[in-house]
């Protein structure tokens, strides 16, 4: 498993952020994104498949590998709810 070296809040966000836009299939700037935006929405249509998918690219992204569990049991309403537990996750790998 590698580890990121140093977590950026801003850095990840953004990674987040290009993700869920992608997932969203809109072709926006991931900057109009505020961390308060709903994953499901009028913007944003994050589905349970896609979610999963976005997890594996942000993975890949980030060049780490997010437990498991981290995800299990969990609410994700925001985008920045997201972004929180990528951070967890990306402490906890290290």
């Amino acid at each position: 498993m590698t580890t990121v070296p140093h977590i950026d809040r801003t850095a990840v966000g953004d990674i987040v952020k290009r993700v869920v836009i992608a997932e969203s299939r809109l072709s926006i700037d991931p900057g109009s994104i505020s961390d308060s935006e709903p994953l499901v929405g009028d913007l944003l249509r994050v589905n349970s498949l896609g979610f999963v998918g976005m997890l594996v690219r942000i993975e890949d992204e980030l060049g780490t590998t997010l437990p498991d569990d981290l995800f299990v049991g969990r609410s994700f309403r925001t985008v920045g709810d997201l972004i929180d537990v990528v951070i967890s996750g990306t402490e906890n790998a290290r």
